[in-house]
C-alpha cells in the first residue's frame, strides 16, 4: 500500500499527497491484470473497463494540468484522437492497448502534471483556459477536482477488479 498523506502538512502538500496517493493506487490496481482482463467489460450495467478507466485518467491529467491550466496543446495520443467521432474515445480505444502501454501512458501523464504544477507558484493561480462556460478555475480547484476524479474511478476499478477475481 502507498504511504498515506501526512496528517499535518500545509494545504498544497496535502493536496499533492492525496492526489499522488490515489494515482499510486490506480497504478497498483493494474498489477496482475492481463491485457484481456483490462479490456473486458466485467459488469453488465456499464461499458467501463480497467484499461478504459486508467486511460481516461491519463486524459484527465493532460486536460486539466496541461490544456486548461497552461493552455498548452494536448499531448499525444489526445491531440490526434477523434473525440469528435467518439466523445469517449479514451475509454473505447483502451481495448487496443496493453496494460503496459496504459500504465506508461498514465505514469507519463502524472509526471507531466507534477512538472507543470511545480512551476506554478500559488494554488490561487487561475487556469489559462475557461471551464464550464467562461469560468477560470484555480490550481486549488484543479487539484480538488483531480482528487475527486481519481478517487471516484479508483472505486470503479475496485468493483471491476472484484468482478475479474470472481471470474
Amino acid at each position: 500500500m502507498t504511504d498515506y498523506p501526512q496528517v499535518a502538512a500545509d494545504e498544497r502538500t496535502t493536496l499533492e499527497q492525496f492526489l499522488d496517493f490515489h494515482r499510486a493506487e490506480v497504478v497498483r490496481a493494474l498489477e496482475g491484470v492481463t491485457d484481456q482482463e483490462a479490456a473486458s467489460q466485467m459488469l453488465p450495467a456499464t461499458e467501463l473497463t480497467v484499461g478504459g478507466i486508467v486511460k481516461h485518467l491519463a486524459a484527465m491529467e493532460d486536460l486539466w494540468f496541461s490544456h486548461k491550466l497552461l493552455d498548452a496543446p494536448s499531448a499525444e495520443p489526445w491531440r490526434s484522437a477523434r473525440f469528435d467521432q467518439d466523445p469517449d474515445w479514451e475509454f473505447h480505444s483502451a481495448a487496443d492497448d496493453s496494460v503496459a502501454e496504459i500504465r506508461e501512458l498514465y505514469l507519463t501523464a502524472c509526471e507531466a502534471s507534477r512538472q507543470i504544477t511545480a512551476r506554478v507558484e500559488s494554488l490561487d493561480v487561475l487556469a489559462a483556459r475557461a471551464s464550464f462556460g467562461d469560468q477560470l478555475v484555480s490550481l486549488r480547484w484543479i487539484y480538488l477536482h483531480m482528487i475527486e476524479e481519481t478517487a471516484q474511478h479508483r472505486g470503479h476499478l475496485d468493483l471491476l477488479l472484484d468482478a475479474i477475481r470472481q471470474k
